[in-house]
C-alpha cells in the first residue's frame, strides 16, 4: 500500500514550498517534514541559507505549533522560513468577526461521528468530513470542505444561511426542511451555500447571490469566504 503523502516539497525560483496535509496530525506533520527536509539541508554548503515558503492548507497553527515548525526549520539546517500561510483568514480578523457579530469561532476537523452544535452563528475553520456534523441556531460559515451534514437555522430560522468554501454534502438542513437531491446551479469553482428559497426549497449556488436574497450578512460574507 503507497504511503499517504502529507508534506509536499516542491522548488521554486526562490527556494522550497512546502505543502501540508490540513487532515492528518500535527504531530505526523513534523515527523514528516523532518524527514522529507533533513536531506535538502545536508546537500547544501554551509554559506548557502535557503528560503522556505509554507502553505498550511485549511490548517490554522497554533502559536506553539509555529514555533515548533521554526524551531524545526531553522538556520543551523541552512534553512531560513520566509512564510507560513494558509486558506483562512488572519486570526485578527477572526477576534473582529468573533467581537463585532458574535460569532463561535471554531477551529478544528469535525470528524465521521462528531456533531459540533452550536447556540447562534458558527464559523468553522477546518473541514467537516463525511459523517460529522455540525448544527447551530443561526447561519453556518465553513471556512473549508463540508463533505458531511450541516444544519443552520435548527430552532426554527428559515433565514439562516449554510456557506462552505468547498460544498459536497451528504445532507443540509435548513430550519425544518432538508434534503440530499437538492436544486444545484450551475457553478464553476469557488465558495457556495445553501439556502431556502420562496418555495421553501433548500438551493446550493454561487456565493454572490447572498447580496440580494440575504443583504445582511453580505460584509461578513465579502470579507470572510470569497
Amino acid at each position: 500500500m503507497m504511503k499517504t503523502q502529507n508534506v509536499t516539497i516542491k522548488g521554486t525560483k526562490d527556494g522550497l514550498l512546502l505543502r501540508l496535509d490540513d487532515t492528518c496530525s500535527f504531530f505526523d506533520l513534523l515527523k514528516e517534514v523532518e524527514e522529507k527536509l533533513f536531506p535538502h539541508s545536508q546537500l547544501m554548503d554551509d554559506s548557502h541559507e535557503v528560503s522556505v515558503r509554507i502553505h498550511t492548507g485549511n490548517r490554522l497553527l497554533t502559536k506553539e505549533q509555529e514555533q515548533q515548525l521554526r524551531e524545526l526549520i531553522s538556520p543551523e539546517k541552512n534553512l531560513i522560513i520566509a512564510s507560513i500561510e494558509s486558506n483562512v483568514i488572519l486570526k485578527e480578523e477572526l477576534n473582529r468577526i468573533k467581537t463585532e457579530k458574535g460569532f463561535t469561532v471554531v477551529t478544528k476537523i469535525v470528524r465521521s461521528g462528531q456533531i459540533l452544535e452550536i447556540t447562534g452563528d458558527l464559523l468553522l475553520i477546518g473541514d467537516v468530513n463525511p459523517g460529522g456534523k455540525v448544527m447551530a441556531s443561526g447561519n453556518i460559515f465553513i471556512l473549508g470542505r463540508l463533505k458531511g451534514m450541516a444544519h443552520a437555522g435548527m430552532n426554527g430560522n428559515e433565514e439562516a444561511v449554510i456557506c462552505a468554501a468547498t460544498m459536497t454534502p451528504t445532507q443540509l438542513r435548513i430550519a425544518d426542511c432538508f434534503g440530499q437531491s437538492l436544486d444545484r446551479k450551475e457553478i464553476n469553482d469557488g465558495s457556495e451555500c445553501a439556502y431556502l428559497n420562496q418555495e421553501k426549497q433548500l438551493v446550493i449556488d454561487r456565493l454572490s447571490v447572498l447580496n440580494k436574497i440575504r443583504p445582511n450578512i453580505n460584509r461578513f460574507v465579502e470579507g470572510g469566504l470569497s
